[in-house]
């Protein structure tokens, strides 16, 4: 009576095991530890019979995926901080506060002068190739994308426009090192 009963309840379908659903077969029990015997006799550069380390898993590009109106967002905020300006930091020798400056606003270097003398209240005076700011209180500098620091045309305005990162309005006196001062 008991079998009768077992074999009507079905446990071999409702017994817990690992292993993939519908499979019968019993997994295979892995031994990862080496006998004695196989310490003595393999090398450092053999691996025997032993099963390899999975490979490890490398993450699959383009996941997790992004919904196309995702990537046109993206895509805009992009082009919207490009057409915004290109801001850069002002600072003065004196003056206790920096200011930042939009260059895409100015065409050319005179203009970008008259915009800062208006901003600091002081006068930088004309550049000239030969001299510099040569006679005048301020000379306006800048750094650009190399670190170097050099005299406010010095190179073509796209150039300038393109590779500063900062402006600083010298003291004349202090500027004598850069370009032709």
């Amino acid at each position: 009576m008991e079998m009768e009963r077992q074999n009507d309840l079905n446990l071999k379908a409702t017994e817990l095991r690992l292993g993939l659903p519908g499979s019968d077969e019993q997994p295979e029990k892995r031994n990862n530890k080496r006998a004695s015997s196989d310490m003595d006799n393999s090398s450092d550069g053999e691996k025997g019979d032993r099963e390899c380390a999975p490979p490890t898993k490398t993450q699959v590009v383009g996941w997790p995926p992004i919904r196309s109106y995702r990537k046109n967002v993206i895509q805009a905020k992009k082009t919207e901080v490009d057409a915004a300006g290109m801001y850069v930091k002002v600072s003065m020798d004196g003056a206790p506060y920096l200011r930042k400056v939009d260059l895409k606003v100015h065409k050319s270097y005179p203009e970008l002068l008259k915009a800062l003398q208006n901003m600091f209240k002081c006068t930088i005076g004309v550049y000239s190739e030969r001299e510099g700011y040569d006679g005048s209180e301020f000379a306006p500098t800048y750094e650009d994308k190399d670190g170097d620091w050099m005299l406010v045309g010095d190179v073509p305005w796209e150039m300038f426009s393109t590779s500063c990162k900062r402006l600083r309005i010298m003291k004349g006196s202090e500027a004598k090192g850069l370009g032709c001062l």
